[in-house]
């Protein structure tokens, strides 16, 4: 496995291509230290699996660098590790395509996790981004929960609303005005917050729970 890496701390890019190299057998890291370099290793190296990259690096602005990266290798997944992970900045990357966000606060293990989590077809969010107004996750109890829909906000009430009736990720973005992107950030908290694994067991957990109010 390939993975290409960008920041440009050289001391951050040091021990994360140790964290990576310890968890994982066969690998090899390419390193970057700005957006024109990495850029420049998409195009001239081959078979990389995946990119792990800051977002403030010098060379290009974020989202210009992650519309350029989606749309010249659409199939390499792309993921971002910032300090900076507030909603509307977690929330324009996966719109820009990418698959996951993890902040730099994370331990080696949930790094590990959210890489793997992706390279298997997964979005990994942040936990800070799915928790609830209180700063917890949803702890549910779901049959002594009478208003179980206050776990979910309005926009995803709507998205799990329009799994139930059987509508594709496409088709509920059209249907609500969405990026697709957006929806299956929307999905992903959704599965997190019922403690589901996937679509169908999303659905009949909202029939269930449905059933109990």
């Amino acid at each position: 496995m390939k993975i290409l890496i960008a920041d440009d701390h050289e001391l951050f890019l040091d021990g994360l291509t140790f964290a990576l190299s310890a968890a994982f057998s066969n690998i090899e890291v390419v390193k970057a230290h700005d957006y024109i370099d990495l850029l420049n290793l998409l195009e001239t190296t081959s078979k990389i699996d995946l990119v792990l990259t800051d977002l403030a690096m010098p060379g290009k602005t974020w989202n210009e660098a992650l519309c350029e990266m989606k749309q010249k290798f659409p199939n390499i997944p792309v993921m971002i590790i910032s300090a900076a992970y507030d909603r509307e900045t977690v929330l324009g990357a996966i719109d820009l395509g990418a698959g996951g966000f993890i902040p730099k606060t994370s331990s080696n293990k949930i790094i590990i996790q959210a890489i793997q989590l992706v390279l298997a077809g997964g979005i990994y969010l942040p936990k800070e981004l799915i928790q609830n107004k209180e700063g917890n996750q949803p702890d549910l109890h779901f049959k002594e929960e009478k208003s179980w829909g206050r776990i979910l906000s309005r926009r995803q009430r709507e998205v799990l609303h329009l799994m139930t009736e059987g509508k594709t990720n496409k088709a509920i973005a059209r249907e609500l005005d969405l990026t697709e992107g957006t929806v299956k950030l929307h999905a992903t908290a959704i599965f997190r917050a019922l403690n589901v694994l996937n679509r169908t067991e999303a659905v009949l957990k909202a029939k269930e729970l449905i059933e109990q109010t």
